[in-house]
C-alpha cells in the first residue's frame, strides 16, 4: 500500500478531543486535499483523507512485468523472467 509522504504542519494536526469538537472543519480541510493528522496523547494516531486521496492509495498497482506483457510491444521478445544469477565478485 502506498504511503503519503508529507511533513505534518501543526495546523493540520488535531488532538483527538479537538478533532471531535471540530469534525466538520477537519473533514473540510481533508476534502480540500490536505490530510489531517489526529493525535492521541501527543502521538499521531490517525489521518483523515479526502475520499479521492483514499481511492488513489488503495488503487491496485500493475506490476512492471504485467505492464510489459500488456504492452502493444509485447511481441518484441523481451525476456521478463528474473535472472537466477548470483552475481560476480568485483575487486574495488
Amino acid at each position: 500500500m502506498a504511503t503519503l509522504k508529507k511533513t505534518v504542519n501543526h495546523k493540520d494536526e488535531w488532538q483527538l478531543q479537538e478533532a471531535k469538537n471540530r469534525l466538520s472543519r477537519v473533514v473540510d480541510a481533508a476534502r480540500r486535499g490536505t490530510p489531517q493528522t489526529i493525535t492521541l496523547r501527543g502521538t499521531p494516531a490517525a489521518v483523515v483523507l479526502s475520499f479521492e486521496q483514499y481511492q488513489e492509495m488503495i488503487r491496485p498497482r500493475t506490476p512492471l512485468s504485467d505492464f510489459f506483457r500488456q504492452s502493444p510491444l509485447h511481441k518484441v521478445g523481451l525476456d521478463l523472467e528474473r535472472s537466477h544469477d548470483v552475481g560476480r565478485e568485483v575487486e574495488l
